[in-house]
C-alpha cells in the first residue's frame, strides 16, 4: 500500500503571511481559484483568470466584493460595464446579474459575506 501524501492546504492558517497574488497561477486558457477562508458567514477566494476567460452572467443571493490584485477586468452588472484595475475594487450588488471577462490577465480576490 502506497503511503498517502499529505495535500496542500486549501486555506490560509491564522497567522501566515503570504502575498495574495501568489496563492494561485495562471494556466493557459482557464480560470484558477483558491478558497482562502470558508466560514457560514462568508467566504474569501482568490481567482488568476487567463486573457479573455470570465465567468458567465449570473446572480448571486449574496453582496461580492472583487479586489484586483494584477491585470485588467470588464465586470457588468446588470448589464452595465466596468473595467476594473490592479488596485481597484468593485462591489457586485445581490440579486443583481453580473458577469466577469478577462481583458489581460488577472487576478482577484473575492469576498462574499452572507447575510
Amino acid at each position: 500500500m502506497e503511503p498517502e501524501i499529505p495535500s496542500k492546504p486549501k486555506g490560509l492558517s491564522g497567522g501566515d503571511v503570504a502575498k495574495a497574488a501568489d496563492l494561485v497561477h495562471y494556466q493557459d486558457g482557464s480560470v484558477v481559484s483558491r478558497e482562502i477562508v470558508k466560514k457560514p458567514t462568508g467566504n474569501v477566494t482568490i481567482f488568476a483568470f487567463d486573457e479573455g476567460q470570465g465567468l458567465s452572467e449570473h446572480m448571486a443571493p449574496f453582496d461580492a466584493l472583487v479586489h484586483v490584485l494584477e491585470g485588467e477586468v470588464e465586470v457588468s452588472i446588470a448589464g452595465k460595464p466596468h473595467r476594473v484595475h490592479s488596485g481597484e475594487m468593485i462591489l457586485m450588488p445581490a440579486q443583481q446579474p453580473h458577469a466577469l471577462k478577462a481583458l489581460k490577465q488577472f487576478k482577484m480576490i473575492l469576498t462574499m459575506i452572507r447575510s
